[in-house]
């Protein structure tokens, strides 16, 4: 088993909460590909961050949070800037983000700051989320997944708070066919696909990713499950368990860094139900993550999700 690349950015959510009737916020390490990369770990891949941490103290509590999950840090680089803040709010489970701090930690990776040799020897690169609307690790990104030869899998994980109007989400949409042409897996959300495709079913959004040369497509639809579109099958829903679910930050990551963690133990399925099987395993990671606070901590090991779901 080799290990994986994951791209993007890692910052610290203050997690809005209740404790003794006063409303406060909890401090939590995260950003979508942090918890792909820990998420990775914790279910027994090998997995390396790359992405830029801020010169404070919580830039140094976000490396020291990696390397004590065994995620390597090698490809993480240190930024003259403030680490990111993403206040958290909820309406029932689901999470509200809106990010403070210019200019922005994570997008200050640049094309020169990657190494290349731990790029060109990744089995799987993971690429994706918000560092997609900064340029310059808009451009990274862009170098990592031509050095790539490995898997690639992408992750749009929109944030529409970070989007300033049509002609933002204009370009955001150019930059997703754009990685999802040369994907092996693409994982999107089904609010992410109603933003990016308004108006569409997201078993088209999903046949029109693979239409521009996604292999494989997965759109999560929370409690309800996941669409799978995968060879030449039609797209298929693979429901989830029931759940008790309390806070779903984290949760479509999750399901991410599942699909990861199978690529990097048996490689690409060779059929539709193969892929299925990997999906219906990475939306009980999510229904687990979802019955804890969320974010990176939440995070289980695959020997919790099975003790969770036993028959």
């Amino acid at each position: 088993m080799g290990y994986a690349v994951v791209l993007g950015e890692a910052l610290v959510d203050l997690l809005d909460t209740e404790r003794d009737g006063e409303r406060v916020y909890r401090q939590a390490i995260g950003g979508g590909p942090l918890n792909v990369a820990v998420g990775v770990a914790r279910l027994g891949g090998a997995a390396q961050f790359v992405g830029s941490l801020g010169d404070d103290v919580l830039g140094g509590r976000i490396r020291t949070f990696l390397t004590d999950a065994d995620v390597g840090v090698a490809g993480a680089v240190t930024v003259p800037a403030p680490t990111t803040l993403a206040v958290v709010t909820y309406a029932g489970p689901e999470p509200d983000f809106r990010f403070y701090g210019e200019p922005a930690s994570y997008g200050l990776l640049g094309p020169d700051d990657l190494d290349l040799a731990l790029l060109e020897g990744a089995d799987v690169l993971y690429c994706g989320s918000i560092v997609l609307l900064q340029p310059g690790t808009l451009a990274a990104a862009r170098r990592a997944w031509s050095l790539a030869t490995g898997l690639r899998v992408f992750d749009p994980n929109v944030r529409p708070r970070l989007l300033n109007g049509p002609a933002a989400l204009e370009g955001l949409r150019e930059v997703v066919a754009e990685f999802a042409a040369g994907a092996h897996l693409v994982k999107l959300s089904a609010a992410d696909a109603g933003l990016l495709y308004p108006g569409e079913p997201v078993e088209g959004v999903a046949a029109y990713l693979r239409e521009l040369g996604a292999a494989t497509v997965v759109v999560t639809l929370g409690a309800a499950g996941a669409v799978l579109a995968a060879a030449d099958a039609d797209p298929v829903l693979v429901p989830a368990l029931k759940v008790n679910a309390i806070d779903a930050t984290g949760a479509g990551d999750s399901v991410m860094a599942a699909l990861i963690a199978d690529l990097l133990n048996d490689g690409e399925p060779t059929d539709p139900g193969g892929w299925v099987e990997r999906v219906a395993f990475a939306l009980r990671v999510a229904g687990l993550v979802c019955e804890s606070p969320g974010g990176a901590t939440a995070m289980p090991t695959r020997a919790a999700v099975e003790r969770r779901f036993a028959a």
